[in-house]
């Protein structure tokens, strides 16, 4: 327990002449004290959350743990209280009236632990001057005749542990790196055959060798999300990453008590939002090789009573569970649905939530907005007419279906948005996600047209009493999934009020459906791109 900067470690010998002082409280308030309570014969305490008046202090404390659910031992327990912080602790609830069932959120950080507390709202409080010293003899009478193994065993058992915890971690990432390299070997062998022997193949063998490269495709993504600095990019986007924390904490209703799945859980700190928003048992799976340093992170932070991490793909992984009540994903990609992540989340969705349950984020859409930035279509287009005195116009081919995700300057958007996909994540299906879309832009200035833009919109909204969304259009605060820019291979003269008309298509590319096709007409133009 710490005591204005000392800790004790073991037993009460160690408390110092550090304690704080009382001088706010003299000497004479504390004769007056014990000459009045003589003075009145019969105790009256007041119980620390009602009305109610008790002659000793155990009955006091007795009525508070079973009309209160309070059981100030276990609280005295927990935060290693000596007489000091027993007495703030009282005076705190004075003050403050919290409810008894605060008290259960409380981990490492007391509120009452301030010098302020030492001060009583009034002296003639009985609980005052309840002996805790007692209390901790008692504790250790009743370690001794039970035989409980003691702190010190306690101590080593759970160093043995984390011992025997670390070898097992490096046997599995020394597993891991074995596995990777031979993933890597297999698939350099894969593509170097499908090279140099596709003429030969048969239709048939050339499909096979195309499965295999899929296979070996999601090997590379999930190994992707090994690297650190991904995850580092992601933690740092602060409106993604508080945008879920304060969905959690401001709806803890919807987790209080809960079995929770966080699909593609990665560090876990969504795991970890969740484990403080009163989930009883949250799961995070991932496949990448960060599931180890989110175990620790976990045990970091001492949750691991509350999250299980497993590594895996949803779609092959066992949980110790039937069903759960709520899922958490953070699976956007680049114009949303890069990566095809969601596809994972419906799969546990249909698999895992129970009845009446719920995924989040629950709502998301796709917009597509214009944009007249001439400068950037000239450095990205027009400049393959004339590269020092050469003609490469025919790098355009591919150049432009080559879609481009960058930060837009909002002062280029020339358009009025428009959303050309809404998801309900509760309802949707993955054929769902290939989808056909007509799209109309109403023209805000005078311009010419460069460059359709996608971006994507957000929202925490079943079952909340406070709604969350955010918004990675350009006029929002950035995030790291920028926009999706789509250059049109002539630009489009337009005027204010003009409506551009044009259509949409955005499916998996079949030979790599992590990665999109998508494809935009416009005035007779068509024009395909590939995300990837």
């Amino acid at each position: 327990m710490w005591i204005r900067g000392q800790k004790r470690v073991k037993g009460r010998e160690d408390i110092t002449d550090e304690m704080p002082e009382l001088s706010e409280i003299d000497d004479a308030e504390w004769c007056d004290w014990d000459e009045e309570e003589q003075s009145q014969g019969q105790v009256q305490i007041r119980c620390l959350f009602c009305e109610r008046l008790f002659s000793s202090a155990e009955d006091t404390f007795s009525h508070c743990r079973v009309e209160h659910q309070f059981d100030i031992t276990q609280i005295i327990y927990k935060h290693r209280l000596d007489c000091y912080g027993f007495i703030k602790l009282v005076n705190f609830i004075r003050i403050t009236n919290p409810s008894a069932e605060s008290f259960k959120a409380i981990l490492d950080q007391i509120p009452w632990d301030n010098e302020e507390y030492m001060k009583p709202p009034s002296t003639d409080d009985p609980l005052l001057q309840f002996d805790v010293d007692e209390f901790w003899e008692d504790m250790e009478e009743q370690a001794c005749s039970s035989e409980q193994v003691d702190v010190e065993s306690q101590a080593q058992a759970a160093q043995l542990q984390r011992l025997q915890g670390a070898e097992k971690r490096a046997e599995e990432a020394e597993a891991a790196f074995e596995r990777i390299m031979e993933d890597f070997e297999k698939m350099r062998q894969y593509v170097q055959d499908f090279v140099i022997n596709a003429d030969a193949r048969t239709g048939t063998s050339t499909t096979n060798t195309i499965a295999d490269l899929q296979e070996d495709e999601d090997s590379v993504y999930f190994s992707s999300y090994g690297h650190y600095g991904i995850h580092e990019e992601m933690l740092k986007d602060k409106v993604r990453t508080e945008s879920y924390r304060d969905f959690m904490y401001c709806n803890p209703h919807i987790f209080k008590d809960k079995v929770i799945l966080d699909v593609g859980c990665g560090t876990g700190i969504l795991s970890m939002f969740a484990a403080k928003a009163g989930a009883k048992h949250v799961i995070g799976v991932d496949q990448s090789e960060i599931i180890y340093q989110a175990m620790d992170i976990v045990r970091e932070n001492d949750l691991d009573g509350v999250v299980t991490l497993i590594r895996g793909r949803i779609e092959d992984v066992e949980l110790p569970v039937a069903k759960v009540d709520v899922i958490i994903s953070e699976w956007m990609g680049y114009f949303l649905l890069f990566e095809s992540m969601l596809d994972s989340v419906i799969h546990a969705r249909d698999k895992y939530l129970t009845e009446g349950g719920a995924v989040y984020p629950d709502i998301c859409t796709i917009s597509l907005i214009a944009v007249g930035d001439r400068k950037k279509h000239d450095e990205r287009v027009a400049f393959w007419e004339d590269v020092y005195g050469f003609k490469m116009s025919c790098m355009k081919k591919a150049v432009i279906p080559e879609a481009v995700v960058e930060v837009l300057n909002p002062d280029t958007l020339i358009s009025e948005p428009c959303i050309i996909k809404a998801i309900d994540c509760n309802t949707v299906g993955i054929s769902d996600l290939d989808f056909i879309s007509e799209f109309s832009l109403k023209i805000t200035e005078d311009h010419e047209c460069v460059a359709i833009s996608g971006h994507f919109d957000i929202s925490f909204e079943k079952n909340c009493s406070n709604k969350v969304m955010f918004s990675t259009d350009p006029g929002s605060t950035q995030t790291h999934w920028k926009q999706t820019v789509f250059l049109l291979e002539q630009p489009v003269s337009v005027r204010k009020g003009d409506i551009l008309q044009g259509k949409i298509s955005c499916c998996k590319n079949r030979k790599d459906p992590r990665s999109l096709i998508i494809t935009i007409s416009i005035n007779n133009m068509k024009q395909t791109y590939s995300l990837q």
